[in-house]
C-alpha cells in the first residue's frame, strides 16, 4: 500500500504501520483483537492521501484532521468514524458504510459517495460542493450548515435527511 512519505507523528505510529502492510492483516488484526476494539485505531492527523484503503475496517477509527484527498475508501467500513476536519477531496468512498459517522467540518470536495451509506452521519458545515451523492442513503444525515450548491444528488435517499 502506499502512504505518504512523511507521516504526521501526530497518529500512533504502530497502527500506521500495520496500516501500511495492507488490508488483509490490518481487518485479520481488526478481528482477532476485537475486545480492543472500543480503542479506536488513532489515525488523527495522519496523512494518508491517494491511499489505497479500499475494503479498510476503519470501524470507530479516529481520523481527525487526516489527509485522506484522493484515497480510495471504496467499500472501507467507517461507521461511527471520526473525520471532523478531515481533507477528503477527490476520494473515492462508493459503497463505503460511514453510519453515524463524524464529518463535521470536512473537506468533500469532489468526493465520490456513489451508494454509501451516510445513515445518520454529521456533515454539518461539512464542504460538499462537486460531491456526487448518487444512490447514497442520507436517512438522518445532519447537513446544518454544509455547502451542498453543486452536489450531485442524483438517487441519493434524502428523505430524511435533515438541513
Amino acid at each position: 500500500m502506499r502512504l505518504a512519505k512523511e507521516v504526521n507523528i501526530m497518529a500512533n505510529p504502530k497502527e500506521l504501520e500495520l496500516l501500511a502492510t495492507g488490508k488483509t492483516l490490518w481487518n485479520n488484526w481488526r478481528r482477532a483483537y476485537a475486545e480492543i476494539q472500543a480503542l479506536e485505531p488513532d489515525l488523527h492527523e495522519a496523512d494518508l492521501h491517494d491511499a489505497d484503503l479500499k475494503e479498510f475496517d476503519l470501524l470507530n477509527a479516529d481520523l481527525t484532521g487526516a489527509n485522506l484527498r484522493g484515497a480510495d475508501l471504496q467499500g472501507a467500513n467507517l461507521r461511527e468514524g471520526d473525520l471532523r476536519n478531515a481533507d477528503l477531496r477527490g476520494a473515492n468512498l462508493s459503497d463505503a458504510v460511514l453510519v453515524k459517522a463524524r464529518l463535521r467540518w470536512a473537506d468533500l470536495r469532489g468526493a465520490n459517495f456513489c451508494r454509501a451509506n451516510l445513515k445518520g452521519a454529521d456533515c454539518s458545515y461539512a464542504n460538499l460542493r462537486g460531491a456526487n451523492l448518487d444512490g447514497a442513503n442520507l436517512d438522518g444525515v445532519n447537513f446544518d450548515g454544509a455547502h451542498l450548491s453543486s452536489s450531485e444528488v442524483g438517487d441519493a435517499d434524502t428523505i430524511r435527511a435533515s438541513r
